[in-house]
């Protein structure tokens, strides 16, 4: 879900992002994939902590681990973003790239605040 609510598969379909061409994660599209699937068990793991009436702690322990693997992916998507979609943006015009500039700028303030 966005912050709107709606899913995040309806952006490219409602035009809410309209993006040609592979992201800037495509080529490590497998990598990211991998890595969320690892960071859902560690959830999934941290729900049946919760369920088996774990220690507090242990179970903190459990999700700082998952907010850094998740950081780590928002990080890394950051990267990829600048060095493709913003690039990519910049050599178009330099109003595109203003704009995306500002879009990067906007997601990682976000991303800060959390």
């Amino acid at each position: 879900m966005t912050d709107t609510g709606a899913p995040l598969s309806d952006l490219a379909a409602d035009g809410g992002h309209p993006h040609d061409g592979p992201h800037g994660y495509a080529s490590d599209k497998e990598a990211y994939l991998k890595r969320m699937r690892r960071i859902e068990g560690q959830v999934r793991g941290i729900a049946r902590m919760i369920d088996e009436d774990v220690y507090c702690i242990d179970i903190l322990t459990q999700v700082s681990a998952v907010t850094k693997a998740l950081q780590a992916v928002s990080i890394g998507l950051v990267e990829d973003h600048l060095g493709h979609c913003v690039v990519d943006a910049a050599r178009a015009s330099e109003a595109e790239g203003a704009a995306k500039v500002k879009e990067a700028a906007d997601a990682i303030g976000r991303l800060v605040r959390s």
